[in-house]
């Protein structure tokens, strides 16, 4: 019991630290607040608000007011009652998919700056030659023959094509990193690659890979958000869903249904703006200088 107490303790005060540290940085903590609360509506909020299932063609495209605060759309459902059931699938899809393609990126970057040589030559110039296909075109015409029917399938194709240019930017930092002494003296003791890639020089990069996920985390956002829209994607009830729906029935045109496009538009936009804010405090958090300064 008392290595138990012992360890939630330490827990405890770990996360006091890491907080007091996301706090240093006034817009990194707005960042964090704001992603906690998108992350809290978008998971316990269903949980609580029951979702609208029923068409009332009576409210259809009602304009912000108090009995409706966000409007209505062209079935006459709550906009924020969308939102709110809305959010978890976009989440868990961009979640997923910026760690696939951050694991990618880190692994064939790493060793190829690690390698060297021939090898760094080869992954390098098949990285690039992936790198100069068009993304979006691929995207389009590989999802017209992929059954992307659940997150996982979405993530991995996603991170399918998104990893070559984080792969190139996380070679370029192992380089810096394998001229240190530290690594120079591990390669001296024939450590192995995988222990001196993953135990020697990776944890110097905590901050950089976190910062590259937040990056591939919001590229997925942009790109799923863009498959939705174009009807690659039979996802049910997410924000794209839900901005894709609007424009079809012709929102646009009519100034009271704006609500319909702006509201799930304001989720994916808040999504990654805090996403963006929160990066900003990742330095604070895993450079070990300054968190011995707390």
């Amino acid at each position: 019991m008392e290595t138990i107490s012992h360890k939630l303790g330490a827990i405890w005060r770990e996360t006091l630290k890491t907080l007091k540290l996301i706090a240093r940085n006034k817009i990194g903590l707005l960042g964090f607040v704001m992603l906690i609360g998108l992350i809290l509506m978008s998971y316990l909020g269903p949980l609580v608000i029951a979702p609208e299932v029923r068409a009332d063609v009576s409210q259809i495209y009602k304009p912000p007011s108090w009995e409706h605060p966000l409007g209505t759309d062209f079935q006459g459902r709550e906009n924020w009652v969308m939102l709110v059931h809305g959010g978890a699938e976009v989440i868990t899809v961009a979640f997923l998919a910026g760690l696939l393609t951050t694991m990618i990126a880190v692994v064939v970057g790493a060793f190829s700056a690690f390698l060297g040589g021939k090898a760094d030559e080869v992954i390098m110039t098949f990285t690039d030659l992936w790198l100069a296909l068009p993304r979006g075109i691929l995207l389009i015409v590989t999802a017209y023959f992929v059954s992307l029917e659940d997150v996982w399938a979405l993530a991995l194709f996603l991170s399918f094509f998104g990893w070559p240019s984080l792969a190139r930017q996380v070679r370029s930092q192992f380089l810096s990193l394998k001229k240190r002494e530290y690594v120079e003296a591990a390669q001296l003791l024939n450590l192995g690659t995988p222990h001196i890639v993953f135990r020697e020089m990776m944890p110097n990069m905590m901050s950089y890979i976190l910062i590259a996920l937040i990056e591939s985390m919001t590229g997925a956002i942009y790109s799923q958000t863009y498959l939705v829209f174009l009807g690659l994607v039979p996802f049910g009830n997410n924000w794209g869903v839900l901005f894709s729906l609007a424009y079809a029935k012709n929102a646009i045109y009519n100034p009271n249904a704006m609500a319909s496009l702006l509201v799930p538009m304001g989720g994916i936009v808040a999504l990654q703006l805090s996403l963006i804010m929160f990066s900003r405090s990742l330095e604070e958090i895993f450079n070990p200088r300054l968190r011995t300064g707390v």
